[in-house]
């Protein structure tokens, strides 16, 4: 196989130049640090106060891999010539944002089984979320694959199926972007039973639909962009379309993905958006299952075989007692029913004198015999 080869067709934000990308790369370069920095900064802190929420560790990881993109962009604008360059340029521009995707989905999930949890947490319901997730994942493989073998063929035929999948790619990602505004409002508009909504994190019911329908719209406006691009007729790389400017690719890009990863910090998605350890296994948000699991901890099977081989050994000496007292020739009824049943520090040895057996412990041996 030879290449890669120069692409024929125009790419959006084009091969980069020193003078315009590497400063405006330096820029989103400084604003990623700082949010890698400061996310990474609230996953720890409230992993030290036992408050786990994954998503900040998840907006960390989408940081770095837009650092990783704009650094490679830089060296790429430093070596025009290097089309492997490139080819890792367009990678990680296409492969970070569905880490957003996902997060967005997640929160809206999570207002969905807060709502109406006899739907949200249904199997079907959470199966289909989990393949939703999976299938993300296989088509940003699938993209990543046909970006690299796109480069490295020459045969129309070849080029044609990349396309088709290209096409496929980006608009399933932009259905994916729009589905939690229809998740949210639906969980908004839509009556519920006889039950109450399940509140989890802080801030208000409507704080929270706000704020994950500004970000779909801000990440659905990114990816129909994408979409949209795909979609038209390939341009020659020597007369690009208006869509193929810098300008373009650097808003619909990076300046989108910026401003939801300021508004995950700022409005502490840690707090808003947290639930329970553990929910997921019992199905609701409710929380205090894991303070009553620690109070009232479930006795093992071989405590409960030495309570039950107690219990059966004091009922015996009991009956063994009742046949000793009634062949002595007392009467259960004349015996106190404190002395009845073993108490601490009182036994049948211990009745009062005027109520003890005529005969002694030798004369009941006897009677037995």
């Amino acid at each position: 196989m030879g290449g890669p080869y120069r692409p024929k067709e125009a790419l959006v934000g084009g091969v980069p130049t020193v003078k315009v990308d590497i400063p405006i790369c330096a820029v989103f370069l400084a604003l990623f640090v700082g949010g890698a920095v400061s996310h990474m900064g609230l996953f720890r802190h409230n992993m030290m106060r036992k408050h786990k929420f994954i998503p900040s560790a998840v907006t960390f990881g989408f940081c770095m891999s837009r650092i990783s993109a704009n650094s490679v962009r830089i060296a790429w604008a430093c070596h025009p010539e290097n089309l492997q360059l490139g080819i890792a340029a367009q990678i990680f521009v296409a492969a970070g944002v569905v880490l957003l995707f996902i997060l967005n989905l997640l929160y809206s999930q999570r207002m969905l089984r807060a709502a109406h949890p006899h739907v949200g947490w249904t199997r079907p319901v959470s199966l289909a979320f989990k393949l939703l997730y999976l299938l993300i994942i296989l088509t940003i493989a699938m993209a990543i694959v046909v970006t690299v073998q796109s480069s490295y063929s020459l045969n129309n035929n070849t080029h044609r199926i990349d396309r088709d999948v290209l096409l496929y790619v980006s608009t399933f990602f932009a259905v994916v972007t729009f589905l939690p505004l229809l998740i949210v409002p639906t969980v908004l508009i839509c009556p519920r039973r006889n039950e109450r909504v399940e509140k989890f994190g802080k801030g208000s019911w409507r704080a929270k639909a706000a704020i994950i329908c500004l970000v779909a719209v801000l990440l659905c406006l990114g990816a129909s962009f994408r979409a949209a691009t795909v979609w038209e007729p390939p341009r020659p790389a020597g007369d690009p379309a208006w869509y193929h400017s810098k300008a373009a690719f650097y808003v619909f890009n990076f300046t989108l993905e910026i401003i939801v990863v300021y508004i995950y910090l700022f409005v502490r998605m840690d707090l808003r958006f947290h639930v329970p350890n553990g929910s997921s296994k019992v199905r609701h948000y409710r929380g205090n299952f894991q303070d009553l699991a620690t109070e009232q901890p479930e006795s093992s099977p071989t405590d409960e075989k030495q309570e039950d081989r107690k219990e059966g050994e004091n009922v015996e000496q009991e009956v063994e007692v009742n046949r000793d007292l009634e062949s002595s020739g007392v009467s259960l009824s004349e015996v106190p029913i404190t002395s009845q049943k073993e108490q601490p520090g009182k036994t049948v040895d211990s009745l009062p004198s005027s109520q003890e057996p005529e005969h002694s412990a030798e004369q009941i041996t006897e009677i037995r015999e």
